[in-house]
Formats: C-alpha cells, structure tokens, sequence
C-alpha cells in the first residue's frame, strides 16, 4: 500500500541521525557522439568514527566514501570506457578496487545487467560501493538516453512481434491507459471491467 511521504518524527518517535548516505547520477550527451554517466556515492557519520580493523579516526561529516565511475557508451548502449574515482576510502587497499570495471567494456548496458556484472565483477577483487553504483546506473543511462531513444524504444518488438516495452514495468502494462492509448490492439481491461 502505498501513501504519503513519511516524514521522520510524524509518529512521535524520536530520531537520532547516524549515518548519511547520498548516491548522485549525471547523464551527458558528449560532443564526440557518446554518452556519458557520472556515478558518484558519498558516506558520512554524524559522529567520528573508526573503520573497523583502521588505525585513523575519520572526524564527523567527513567522508568515508567519496568515490565513483564514469561510464561511456554509445547509441546501442554499449560500453566504450570506464573510469573510476576514489577521493575518500576507509582503508588503503581501498585503492585498486576499481580496475575490474574495466571488465564491463563491451556490455550492454540492458536485459541481464546485473547478471552479468556478477559474472565480469569478482566479489573479492571490486570494490562493494563502486560495484554497487553500476546497478542502478543502468537506469540513469536508460532515462538519460529516453529524449535520444524514445521513438526506438516504443517502436521496438519483441521475439513474437508484439511491442517489447509491454509489461515492463507498472506504467506499460498491458492494462493500463499508456498501452491501450499506444497499442489498442495489445490492451487487456482490468480483471474487474472484462465482460
């Protein structure tokens, strides 16, 4: 069920901040004919802090993690580059954690994403947060590629023919206003208003 935004402190409870974690994605059209999205993930306590296993100290809202990882792409979505960026990290090893992004040149970004970067990405070689960000920057490249790739993606067919974007996701269901606006033929009504 879902309803308003719950604003912490609506219920009464009170609420001592601990931890403040702020994910960014930019997507740029490049003047070289690729595209181009920034991943960025910041970490932060409310309180000094020490990584476990660590010697330092990180003072108060100073970053734990301030890193991330441009990807470059052409029209098809495919990889042509990635870079990374670490500026804050907990432990000196730290450094290196993203050179196994350079295994994801080539793919796709699209179907089987997250599969594939568990096969390209080993767990213990990759850094967790680096390798956290490409999930969801699947998407940001997606949306950043809606104005380029619109017409192709609601013109696109599947295997059988039908229109590919169907049913994925709650908007392009097949029994919702967007389909039976789009593809007519395609709409099903609502279980409640079959005859």
């Amino acid at each position: 069920m879902s309803g308003g935004p719950m604003i912490p402190g609506d219920d009464g409870i009170t609420r001592e901040e601990m931890h403040q974690r702020r994910i960014d994605f930019r997507g740029y059209r490049r003047s070289d004919g690729l595209y181009e999205i920034h991943g960025r993930v910041t970490d932060r306590k409310t309180t000094d802090f020490t990584p476990a296993g660590g010697s330092r100290v990180v003072p108060a809202q100073a970053a734990i993690h301030d890193m991330g990882v441009t990807v470059v792409f052409d029209r098809e979505m495919v990889i042509t580059a990635v870079n990374t960026f670490m500026s804050s990290h907990p432990y000196r090893s730290c450094v290196g954690g993203g050179d196994t992004l350079q295994g994801i040149v080539g793919l796709r970004i699209g179907a089987g994403w997250n599969a594939e970067l568990r096969k390209r990405l080993p767990t213990c070689d990759t850094c967790t947060h680096l390798r956290e960000i490409l999930v969801p920057l699947a998407s940001a490249a997606i949306q950043t590629m809606t104005t380029e790739r619109s017409r192709d993606m609601v013109q696109a067919l599947d295997a059988a023919g039908n229109p590919a974007k169907i049913d994925t996701c709650h908007a392009y269901g097949r029994t919702r206003e967007l389909v039976r606006n789009l593809w007519p033929d395609q709409y099903r009504p609502p279980e409640g208003e079959r005859g």
